[in-house]
């Protein structure tokens, strides 16, 4: 499986197809038509490890203690749409940890800005005591 320009091996994704819930009539009580894939994140050898420390560091619910990525598919009616949905949201996760955020740089507010905004509010407190009436003695 090809995720930007890493290559993950198909050995690492461990699928179990299960049945499914849903719409599918008589169908879905015969056929395990859902996919429940497995992603081992923490232990992946095609992961470099500033992408695998940024993906442990997501808080997602589908992430288990030991760094395994649970994804279950079962929008579609096929096993084998599923299994590509399923395949598509992991591509997905994982391009989400291919980039690194820019770190933010502090700035602070011009001394304009900071008289602009100063003089707005004396403005806004002289309109407001006019409503008062305390102004008409």
């Amino acid at each position: 499986m090809q995720v930007g320009h890493l290559s993950i091996d198909d050995d690492e994704l461990i699928e179990r197809f299960v049945r499914a819930s849903g719409p599918g009539g008589q169908n879905v009580n015969k056929v395990a038509t859902a996919v429940e894939l497995r992603f081992d994140v923490a232990q992946s050898p095609s992961l470099p490890e500033p992408v695998r420390e940024r993906l442990l560091a997501k808080r997602d619910r589908r992430m288990t203690n030991e760094g395994v990525l649970v994804l279950a598919a079962q929008r579609f009616r096929t096993q084998e749409r599923n299994r590509q949905d399923a395949r598509e949201r992991l591509a997905h996760f994982i391009e989400g940890g291919l980039h690194a955020p820019k770190p933010r740089i502090a700035t602070k507010p011009s001394r304009g800005a900071k008289e602009r905004r100063l003089g707005e509010k004396r403005g806004r407190a002289t309109i407001k005591q006019g409503r008062t009436g305390r102004g008409w003695d």
